[in-house]
Protein backbone atom coordinates (compact mmCIF):
# COMPACT_ATOMS: atom_id res chain seq x y z
CA UNK A 1 0.00 0.00 0.00
CA UNK A 2 1.71 3.33 -1.12
CA UNK A 3 0.10 6.77 -0.12
CA UNK A 4 1.75 9.70 -2.65
CA UNK A 5 0.93 13.44 -1.40
CA UNK A 6 -0.17 15.26 -4.58
CA UNK A 7 -1.35 18.43 -3.48
CA UNK A 8 -0.70 20.57 -0.04
CA UNK A 9 -2.04 24.08 -0.56
CA UNK A 10 -3.74 25.79 2.70
CA UNK A 11 -6.11 23.44 3.88
CA UNK A 12 -6.40 21.60 0.18
CA UNK A 13 -5.26 18.24 0.32
CA UNK A 14 -4.83 15.41 -2.58
CA UNK A 15 -3.58 12.11 -2.30
CA UNK A 16 -3.16 9.19 -4.63
CA UNK A 17 -3.58 5.75 -3.22
CA UNK A 18 -1.68 2.51 -4.87
CA UNK A 19 -3.11 -0.89 -3.74
CA UNK A 20 -0.62 -3.67 -5.12
CA UNK A 21 -2.36 -6.61 -7.09
CA UNK A 22 -0.79 -8.77 -5.03
CA UNK A 23 -2.25 -7.51 -1.76
CA UNK A 24 -5.65 -6.82 -3.52
CA UNK A 25 -5.59 -10.37 -4.23
CA UNK A 26 -4.58 -11.59 -1.04
CA UNK A 27 -7.66 -9.24 0.74
CA UNK A 28 -9.64 -11.25 -2.30
CA UNK A 29 -8.43 -15.16 -0.96
CA UNK A 30 -8.84 -13.46 2.89
CA UNK A 31 -12.69 -13.01 2.00
CA UNK A 32 -13.24 -16.13 0.15
CA UNK A 33 -12.18 -18.13 3.03
CA UNK A 34 -13.88 -15.98 5.58
CA UNK A 35 -17.23 -17.17 2.99
CA UNK A 36 -16.27 -20.75 2.27
CA UNK A 37 -17.59 -22.48 5.31
CA UNK A 38 -21.32 -21.25 4.73
CA UNK A 39 -21.50 -21.48 0.99
CA UNK A 40 -23.25 -24.51 -0.59
CA UNK A 41 -23.21 -25.24 -4.59
CA UNK A 42 -24.92 -28.46 -6.44
CA UNK A 43 -22.05 -31.83 -5.87
CA UNK A 44 -20.53 -30.28 -3.25
CA UNK A 45 -21.34 -30.46 0.42
CA UNK A 46 -21.64 -27.10 2.53
CA UNK A 47 -18.22 -25.48 3.51
CA UNK A 48 -16.39 -28.09 0.70
CA UNK A 49 -16.96 -25.74 -2.29
CA UNK A 50 -13.36 -25.78 -3.90
CA UNK A 51 -11.60 -22.35 -3.49
CA UNK A 52 -11.28 -22.27 -7.60
CA UNK A 53 -14.62 -22.89 -7.97
CA UNK A 54 -15.66 -19.89 -5.12
CA UNK A 55 -13.19 -17.66 -7.02
CA UNK A 56 -15.27 -18.08 -10.44
CA UNK A 57 -18.26 -17.47 -8.80
CA UNK A 58 -18.03 -15.43 -6.43
CA UNK A 59 -14.86 -13.88 -7.24
CA UNK A 60 -16.22 -10.66 -9.36
CA UNK A 61 -18.62 -9.90 -6.81
CA UNK A 62 -16.30 -9.96 -3.70
CA UNK A 63 -13.10 -8.40 -5.21
CA UNK A 64 -15.17 -5.32 -5.16
CA UNK A 65 -15.58 -5.64 -1.33
CA UNK A 66 -12.15 -6.52 -1.39
CA UNK A 67 -10.95 -3.52 -2.96
CA UNK A 68 -13.22 -1.21 -0.71
CA UNK A 69 -11.70 -2.37 2.91
CA UNK A 70 -8.40 -1.95 1.00
CA UNK A 71 -9.23 1.88 0.53
CA UNK A 72 -10.59 2.69 3.30
CA UNK A 73 -8.80 0.97 5.71
CA UNK A 74 -5.51 2.87 3.58
CA UNK A 75 -8.03 5.88 4.21
CA UNK A 76 -7.95 5.44 8.16
CA UNK A 77 -4.58 4.58 8.42
CA UNK A 78 -3.81 8.29 6.87
CA UNK A 79 -6.28 10.33 8.82
CA UNK A 80 -4.79 8.61 11.77
CA UNK A 81 -1.14 9.03 11.14
CA UNK A 82 -1.97 13.09 9.84
CA UNK A 83 -4.09 13.91 11.98
CA UNK A 84 -5.63 15.24 9.29
CA UNK A 85 -9.65 15.68 9.98
CA UNK A 86 -11.78 15.99 6.99
CA UNK A 87 -14.18 19.22 6.59
CA UNK A 88 -16.62 17.15 4.38
CA UNK A 89 -16.59 13.47 2.90
CA UNK A 90 -13.21 13.22 0.85
CA UNK A 91 -13.72 12.76 -2.90
CA UNK A 92 -12.49 8.99 -3.84
CA UNK A 93 -11.97 8.73 -7.50
CA UNK A 94 -10.66 5.28 -8.77
CA UNK A 95 -7.93 6.23 -11.63
CA UNK A 96 -8.69 4.63 -15.17
CA UNK A 97 -11.84 3.73 -14.22
CA UNK A 98 -13.51 1.26 -16.16
CA UNK A 99 -9.95 0.60 -18.04
CA UNK A 100 -9.10 -1.53 -14.86
CA UNK A 101 -8.26 -5.09 -15.52
CA UNK A 102 -8.17 -7.85 -12.64
CA UNK A 103 -4.65 -8.44 -11.74
CA UNK A 104 -3.50 -4.77 -11.77
CA UNK A 105 -2.73 -2.30 -9.17
CA UNK A 106 -5.31 -0.25 -8.19
CA UNK A 107 -4.63 3.46 -8.25
CA UNK A 108 -7.51 5.62 -6.29
CA UNK A 109 -7.19 9.63 -6.10
CA UNK A 110 -8.50 11.09 -2.56
CA UNK A 111 -9.18 15.14 -2.52
CA UNK A 112 -10.70 16.97 0.76
CA UNK A 113 -9.89 19.79 2.71
CA UNK A 114 -8.77 19.13 6.02
CA UNK A 115 -10.25 21.10 9.28
CA UNK A 116 -8.62 24.15 10.47
CA UNK A 117 -6.16 24.68 14.02
CA UNK A 118 -8.30 26.12 16.01
CA UNK A 119 -6.87 28.30 18.55
CA UNK A 120 -7.83 27.61 22.59
CA UNK A 121 -9.80 30.26 23.98
CA UNK A 122 -9.42 31.67 27.38
CA UNK A 123 -13.05 31.59 29.08
CA UNK A 124 -11.94 33.83 32.02
CA UNK A 125 -11.59 36.64 29.49
CA UNK A 126 -15.25 36.36 28.48
CA UNK A 127 -17.16 39.15 30.06
CA UNK A 128 -21.24 38.75 30.23
CA UNK A 129 -24.23 40.34 31.55
CA UNK A 130 -27.59 38.06 32.72
CA UNK A 131 -30.50 39.80 32.18
CA UNK A 132 -33.04 39.36 35.37
CA UNK A 133 -36.81 39.85 35.15
CA UNK A 134 -39.23 39.46 38.02
CA UNK A 135 -42.83 38.10 37.30
CA UNK A 136 -44.54 41.31 38.96
CA UNK A 137 -48.11 41.20 39.35
CA UNK A 138 -48.71 43.70 36.70
CA UNK A 139 -47.29 40.96 34.37
CA UNK A 140 -49.38 37.89 36.35
CA UNK A 141 -52.86 40.29 35.58
CA UNK A 142 -51.77 40.74 32.07
CA UNK A 143 -51.33 37.04 31.68
CA UNK A 144 -54.69 36.37 33.21
CA UNK A 145 -56.71 38.47 31.38
CA UNK A 146 -55.66 37.06 27.94
CA UNK A 147 -56.29 32.97 29.52
CA UNK A 148 -59.40 34.68 30.06
CA UNK A 149 -60.04 36.22 26.58
CA UNK A 150 -59.04 32.60 25.24
CA UNK A 151 -61.36 30.91 27.51
CA UNK A 152 -64.14 33.06 26.36
CA UNK A 153 -68.20 31.82 25.57
CA UNK A 154 -70.18 33.37 23.66
CA UNK A 155 -74.22 34.22 24.79
CA UNK A 156 -76.85 34.41 22.32
CA UNK A 157 -77.80 38.12 21.31
CA UNK A 158 -81.29 39.33 21.44
CA UNK A 159 -83.61 38.50 18.77
CA UNK A 160 -82.96 39.87 15.86
CA UNK A 161 -80.10 41.32 16.52
CA UNK A 162 -77.60 41.91 13.70
CA UNK A 163 -74.24 39.88 14.07
CA UNK A 164 -70.94 42.02 13.90
CA UNK A 165 -66.95 41.24 14.10
CA UNK A 166 -66.33 39.25 17.13
CA UNK A 167 -69.62 37.60 17.63
CA UNK A 168 -70.01 34.07 16.31
CA UNK A 169 -72.25 32.96 14.29
CA UNK A 170 -73.96 29.33 13.49
CA UNK A 171 -74.56 28.50 10.21
CA UNK A 172 -75.32 25.50 7.87
CA UNK A 173 -73.60 26.02 4.43
CA UNK A 174 -73.55 24.24 1.26
CA UNK A 175 -70.70 25.22 -1.39
CA UNK A 176 -70.71 24.70 -5.22
CA UNK A 177 -68.99 25.70 -7.95
CA UNK A 178 -70.18 25.79 -11.86
CA UNK A 179 -73.49 24.62 -10.06
CA UNK A 180 -72.07 21.45 -8.62
CA UNK A 181 -71.47 20.65 -4.80
CA UNK A 182 -67.94 19.67 -3.98
CA UNK A 183 -66.51 18.01 -1.34
CA UNK A 184 -65.64 19.17 2.17
CA UNK A 185 -67.95 22.45 1.48
CA UNK A 186 -70.72 21.31 3.17
CA UNK A 187 -71.23 21.91 7.30
CA UNK A 188 -74.22 22.31 9.77
CA UNK A 189 -74.55 24.18 12.47
CA UNK A 190 -70.74 25.06 12.32
CA UNK A 191 -69.75 27.90 14.75
CA UNK A 192 -67.56 31.12 13.28
CA UNK A 193 -66.65 33.85 14.67
CA UNK A 194 -66.83 36.92 12.27
CA UNK A 195 -63.37 38.35 11.31
CA UNK A 196 -61.64 35.52 12.81
CA UNK A 197 -60.20 34.75 9.03
CA UNK A 198 -60.62 31.02 9.49
CA UNK A 199 -62.62 30.99 6.23
CA UNK A 200 -61.89 31.96 2.44
CA UNK A 201 -60.66 35.85 1.57
CA UNK A 202 -64.58 37.63 1.20
CA UNK A 203 -66.55 34.84 3.73
CA UNK A 204 -67.32 36.20 6.73
CA UNK A 205 -67.12 40.11 5.42
CA UNK A 206 -70.63 39.18 3.56
CA UNK A 207 -72.38 37.40 7.08
CA UNK A 208 -71.63 41.04 9.13
CA UNK A 209 -75.18 42.47 9.34
CA UNK A 210 -77.08 38.85 9.35
CA UNK A 211 -79.50 37.72 11.49
CA UNK A 212 -80.84 34.61 12.80
CA UNK A 213 -82.75 32.70 10.26
CA UNK A 214 -81.80 34.70 7.19
CA UNK A 215 -80.60 32.90 4.28
CA UNK A 216 -77.99 34.57 2.42
CA UNK A 217 -75.91 33.81 -0.82
CA UNK A 218 -71.92 34.04 -0.16
CA UNK A 219 -70.24 34.18 -3.41
CA UNK A 220 -66.45 34.17 -3.38
CA UNK A 221 -63.32 33.19 -4.78
CA UNK A 222 -61.07 30.46 -4.13
CA UNK A 223 -57.15 31.67 -4.00
CA UNK A 224 -54.54 30.97 -7.02
CA UNK A 225 -52.60 29.37 -4.46
CA UNK A 226 -55.44 27.23 -2.41
CA UNK A 227 -54.32 24.05 -1.33
CA UNK A 228 -56.58 21.76 -3.43
CA UNK A 229 -55.70 22.32 -6.72
CA UNK A 230 -58.70 21.87 -8.35
CA UNK A 231 -60.56 24.85 -6.40
CA UNK A 232 -57.89 27.15 -6.90
CA UNK A 233 -58.98 30.41 -8.40
CA UNK A 234 -62.54 29.29 -9.29
CA UNK A 235 -65.57 30.95 -8.11
CA UNK A 236 -67.61 29.70 -6.05
CA UNK A 237 -71.53 29.85 -3.95
CA UNK A 238 -71.78 28.84 -0.41
CA UNK A 239 -75.65 28.94 0.54
CA UNK A 240 -75.97 29.92 4.23
CA UNK A 241 -78.65 29.54 7.11
CA UNK A 242 -78.05 31.31 10.11
CA UNK A 243 -79.21 29.19 12.80
CA UNK A 244 -77.99 31.94 15.53
CA UNK A 245 -75.81 35.27 16.22
CA UNK A 246 -74.12 34.86 19.71
CA UNK A 247 -72.21 37.81 21.28
CA UNK A 248 -68.56 36.97 23.11
CA UNK A 249 -68.61 37.23 26.73
CA UNK A 250 -65.40 36.74 28.51
CA UNK A 251 -64.19 34.42 31.03
CA UNK A 252 -64.60 35.74 34.71
CA UNK A 253 -61.19 35.41 36.83
CA UNK A 254 -62.41 32.66 39.46
CA UNK A 255 -61.58 29.62 41.05
CA UNK A 256 -63.55 27.80 37.95
CA UNK A 257 -61.67 29.74 35.09
CA UNK A 258 -58.44 28.40 37.31
CA UNK A 259 -59.60 24.80 36.78
CA UNK A 260 -60.29 24.72 33.50
CA UNK A 261 -56.39 25.13 33.34
CA UNK A 262 -55.49 22.11 36.07
CA UNK A 263 -54.78 24.71 39.47
CA UNK A 264 -56.59 24.18 42.47
CA UNK A 265 -58.06 27.82 42.71
CA UNK A 266 -57.49 31.41 41.36
CA UNK A 267 -54.02 31.90 43.76
CA UNK A 268 -52.41 28.70 42.05
CA UNK A 269 -53.13 29.88 39.23
CA UNK A 270 -51.25 33.02 39.17
CA UNK A 271 -48.58 30.91 40.94
CA UNK A 272 -48.20 28.93 37.77
CA UNK A 273 -48.28 31.72 35.36
CA UNK A 274 -45.76 33.87 37.79
CA UNK A 275 -43.37 30.56 36.87
CA UNK A 276 -44.02 30.00 33.48
CA UNK A 277 -43.36 34.20 33.24
CA UNK A 278 -40.28 33.67 34.54
CA UNK A 279 -39.12 30.81 32.82
CA UNK A 280 -39.70 32.87 29.92
CA UNK A 281 -37.70 35.46 30.97
CA UNK A 282 -35.24 33.23 31.44
CA UNK A 283 -35.22 31.56 28.08
CA UNK A 284 -35.10 35.10 26.29
CA UNK A 285 -32.42 36.41 28.65
CA UNK A 286 -30.30 33.55 27.64
CA UNK A 287 -30.60 33.90 23.99
CA UNK A 288 -29.97 37.46 24.34
CA UNK A 289 -26.60 36.57 26.60
CA UNK A 290 -25.55 33.64 24.13
CA UNK A 291 -25.33 36.37 21.40
CA UNK A 292 -23.28 38.40 23.44
CA UNK A 293 -21.06 35.33 24.01
CA UNK A 294 -20.65 33.85 20.47
CA UNK A 295 -20.08 37.89 19.03
CA UNK A 296 -16.91 37.83 21.88
CA UNK A 297 -15.76 34.64 20.77
CA UNK A 298 -16.14 35.28 16.82
CA UNK A 299 -13.66 38.44 17.65
CA UNK A 300 -11.89 36.22 19.65
CA UNK A 301 -10.65 33.93 17.20
CA UNK A 302 -9.16 34.11 13.54
CA UNK A 303 -8.35 30.87 11.60
CA UNK A 304 -8.79 29.64 7.73
CA UNK A 305 -12.11 28.49 6.84
CA UNK A 306 -13.00 25.25 4.32
CA UNK A 307 -13.99 26.94 1.42
CA UNK A 308 -16.32 23.50 0.90
CA UNK A 309 -18.22 24.48 4.60
CA UNK A 310 -18.38 28.23 3.35
CA UNK A 311 -19.93 27.39 -0.08
CA UNK A 312 -22.30 24.82 1.71
CA UNK A 313 -23.62 27.04 4.59
CA UNK A 314 -23.62 30.13 1.94
CA UNK A 315 -25.85 28.43 0.11
CA UNK A 316 -27.95 27.09 2.85
CA UNK A 317 -28.84 30.58 3.71
CA UNK A 318 -29.49 31.94 0.70
CA UNK A 319 -32.20 28.86 0.06
CA UNK A 320 -33.71 29.47 3.92
CA UNK A 321 -33.86 33.43 3.23
CA UNK A 322 -35.82 32.66 -0.21
CA UNK A 323 -37.92 30.59 0.86
CA UNK A 324 -38.54 33.18 4.14
CA UNK A 325 -39.35 35.78 1.21
CA UNK A 326 -41.17 33.63 -0.66
CA UNK A 327 -43.77 31.84 1.62
CA UNK A 328 -46.05 30.29 -0.71
CA UNK A 329 -43.47 28.88 -2.81
CA UNK A 330 -43.35 25.26 -1.09
CA UNK A 331 -41.32 23.61 -3.85
CA UNK A 332 -37.85 23.52 -4.82
CA UNK A 333 -37.84 24.07 -8.45
CA UNK A 334 -36.83 27.84 -8.26
CA UNK A 335 -33.53 27.04 -10.06
CA UNK A 336 -29.93 28.06 -8.45
CA UNK A 337 -29.90 30.72 -5.57
CA UNK A 338 -27.02 32.55 -5.64
CA UNK A 339 -25.22 33.19 -2.65
CA UNK A 340 -24.80 37.34 -1.88
CA UNK A 341 -21.85 38.93 -0.11
CA UNK A 342 -24.38 39.12 2.56
CA UNK A 343 -25.21 35.61 2.42
CA UNK A 344 -20.99 35.14 2.47
CA UNK A 345 -20.37 36.85 5.19
CA UNK A 346 -23.20 35.24 7.90
CA UNK A 347 -21.49 31.89 6.18
CA UNK A 348 -18.16 32.82 7.50
CA UNK A 349 -19.49 33.52 10.92
CA UNK A 350 -21.60 30.72 10.88
CA UNK A 351 -18.70 28.03 9.96
CA UNK A 352 -15.72 29.93 11.96
CA UNK A 353 -18.22 29.74 15.46
CA UNK A 354 -19.33 26.21 14.22
CA UNK A 355 -15.72 24.96 14.20
CA UNK A 356 -15.08 26.78 17.46
CA UNK A 357 -17.86 25.27 19.42
CA UNK A 358 -17.18 21.84 18.15
CA UNK A 359 -13.83 21.85 18.91
CA UNK A 360 -14.20 23.14 22.40
CA UNK A 361 -17.07 20.45 22.94
CA UNK A 362 -14.51 17.78 21.31
CA UNK A 363 -11.56 18.82 24.06
CA UNK A 364 -14.04 19.04 26.75
CA UNK A 365 -15.54 15.27 25.67
CA UNK A 366 -19.29 17.25 26.08
CA UNK A 367 -21.81 14.48 25.55
CA UNK A 368 -25.12 14.49 24.45
CA UNK A 369 -26.83 11.40 26.74
CA UNK A 370 -28.94 10.00 25.10
CA UNK A 371 -31.84 10.81 27.52
CA UNK A 372 -31.61 14.20 26.21
CA UNK A 373 -31.75 12.71 22.64
CA UNK A 374 -34.96 11.01 23.45
CA UNK A 375 -36.19 14.04 24.99
CA UNK A 376 -35.29 16.35 21.83
CA UNK A 377 -37.28 13.14 19.90
CA UNK A 378 -40.22 13.39 21.95
CA UNK A 379 -40.60 17.33 21.73
CA UNK A 380 -40.23 17.34 18.19
CA UNK A 381 -42.92 14.24 17.40
CA UNK A 382 -45.46 16.44 19.28
CA UNK A 383 -45.77 18.48 16.06
CA UNK A 384 -47.23 15.31 14.52
CA UNK A 385 -50.20 14.25 16.34
CA UNK A 386 -51.21 10.96 15.94
CA UNK A 387 -48.37 10.10 13.92
CA UNK A 388 -45.40 10.05 16.66
CA UNK A 389 -44.43 6.48 16.26
CA UNK A 390 -43.92 7.25 12.59
CA UNK A 391 -41.74 9.95 13.34
CA UNK A 392 -39.82 7.97 15.99
CA UNK A 393 -39.08 5.39 13.47
CA UNK A 394 -37.83 8.26 11.03
CA UNK A 395 -35.53 9.49 13.35
CA UNK A 396 -33.77 6.12 14.21
CA UNK A 397 -33.53 5.35 10.36
CA UNK A 398 -31.99 8.54 9.78
CA UNK A 399 -28.56 9.48 11.03
CA UNK A 400 -28.64 13.06 9.21
CA UNK A 401 -31.86 13.44 11.38
CA UNK A 402 -30.20 12.54 14.23
CA UNK A 403 -27.68 15.03 13.91
CA UNK A 404 -29.88 17.93 13.02
CA UNK A 405 -31.60 17.05 16.39
CA UNK A 406 -28.11 16.72 18.43
CA UNK A 407 -26.54 19.43 17.05
CA UNK A 408 -28.43 22.24 19.36
CA UNK A 409 -28.34 20.10 22.34
CA UNK A 410 -24.23 19.86 21.57
CA UNK A 411 -24.32 23.51 21.23
CA UNK A 412 -26.27 24.55 24.08
CA UNK A 413 -23.85 22.26 26.55
CA UNK A 414 -20.45 23.88 25.23
CA UNK A 415 -22.21 27.52 25.19
CA UNK A 416 -23.19 26.42 28.85
CA UNK A 417 -19.61 25.45 30.13
CA UNK A 418 -17.61 28.58 28.67
CA UNK A 419 -20.69 30.61 30.52
CA UNK A 420 -19.23 28.66 33.25
CA UNK A 421 -15.66 29.64 32.87
CA UNK A 422 -16.96 33.33 32.07
CA UNK A 423 -16.83 36.78 34.34
CA UNK A 424 -21.20 36.84 34.42
CA UNK A 425 -22.62 39.66 36.49
CA UNK A 426 -26.44 40.03 36.43
CA UNK A 427 -28.74 43.31 35.59
CA UNK A 428 -32.21 43.21 36.87
CA UNK A 429 -34.34 45.24 33.86
CA UNK A 430 -37.96 45.45 33.04
CA UNK A 431 -39.47 43.04 30.73
CA UNK A 432 -39.71 46.00 28.67
CA UNK A 433 -36.08 46.51 28.54
CA UNK A 434 -35.40 42.68 27.97
CA UNK A 435 -38.38 42.82 25.04
CA UNK A 436 -36.10 45.44 23.48
CA UNK A 437 -32.70 43.04 23.82
CA UNK A 438 -34.62 40.65 22.48
CA UNK A 439 -35.72 42.56 19.20
CA UNK A 440 -31.86 43.43 18.58
CA UNK A 441 -31.42 40.58 18.06
CA UNK A 442 -33.17 40.06 15.04
CA UNK A 443 -31.81 43.75 13.60
CA UNK A 444 -28.34 41.84 13.81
Amino acid sequence: MQVTETLNEGLKRSYTITVPAAELDAKLQEKLIEAQPEIEMKGFRKGKVPMAMLKKQFGPRILGDAMQDAIDGAMKDHFEATGDRPALQPDVKMVGGEEWKEGQDVVVEMTYETLPEIPEIDASSVTLERLVVKADDASVEEALKNLASTAQTFADRKKGSKAKDGDQIVIDFKGSVDGEVFEGGTAEDYPLVLGSGSFIPGFEEQLVGAKADDDIEVKVTFPENYGAAHLAGKEALFECKVKSVKAPAEAELNDELAKKYGAEDLAGLKTQISTRLEAEYVGASRAVMKRSLLDQLDAMVSFDLPASLLEAEAGQIAHQLYHEEHPDDHDHNHGNIEPTDEHKKLAERRVRLGLLLAEIGRKSDVQVTDQEMTQAVLTQARQYPGQERAFFEFVQKNPQMQQQLRAPIFEDKVVDQIVAGANVTEKEVSKEELQKAIDALDEL
